[in-house]
């Protein structure tokens, strides 16, 4: 973080948070509701917004390594979906999440907010062709699977 800006009620409601902020030497500037509504893309704020450096990764660096787990969104453009994915990416033990081809910023509104802050400790690798992905994922040994909802095969009739 770079820097946060709160409205009165949100620093009293958040005191853990804004001692936490002070003592890694981030500036907290307490705004009113006015001012933090032009801060945010959203119809009701929280009351704190955040100003973070990107935390941008790259595939064969996050691939150096060697995560257990590699989750690949192939042109995913709804927002809260990427979001919603990088979090269970997370929830369920991956290393990197790739967001490869014509997919959302990782840094949108809405993904920052459907991650729920693990877009914050999960490295994301944002750009590039699917299929270099891939290929970068298969020769980092990892082996590749693949599921479509719109496949020839129910996920129900691999199980029987």
């Amino acid at each position: 973080m770079v820097e946060v800006f709160a409205t009165v009620e949100a620093t009293d409601r958040n005191t853990g948070l804004h001692a936490a902020a002070a003592r890694s030497g981030v500036a907290w500037e307490q705004v009113d509701d006015a001012a933090l509504a032009s801060l945010t893309d959203t119809v009701t704020p929280q009351g704190v917004v955040a100003v973070c450096r990107f935390l941008d990764a790259a595939l064969e660096p996050a691939l150096a390594a060697r995560p257990d787990l590699v989750v690949v969104c192939a042109n995913i453009r709804d927002p809260g979906n990427a979001g919603t994915v990088i979090r269970c990416a997370d929830a369920a033990g991956a290393g990197l999440v790739v967001l490869a081809g014509e997919s959302v910023d990782p840094y949108n509104g809405k993904v920052v907010r459907a991650s729920v802050g693990s877009l914050f400790h999960l490295p994301v690798v944002s750009g590039g062709s699917i299929d270099a992905a891939v290929a970068a994922i298969r020769s980092s040994g990892l082996q590749v699977l693949a599921a479509d909802g719109a496949g020839p095969v129910d996920v129900d009739e691999l199980l029987e």
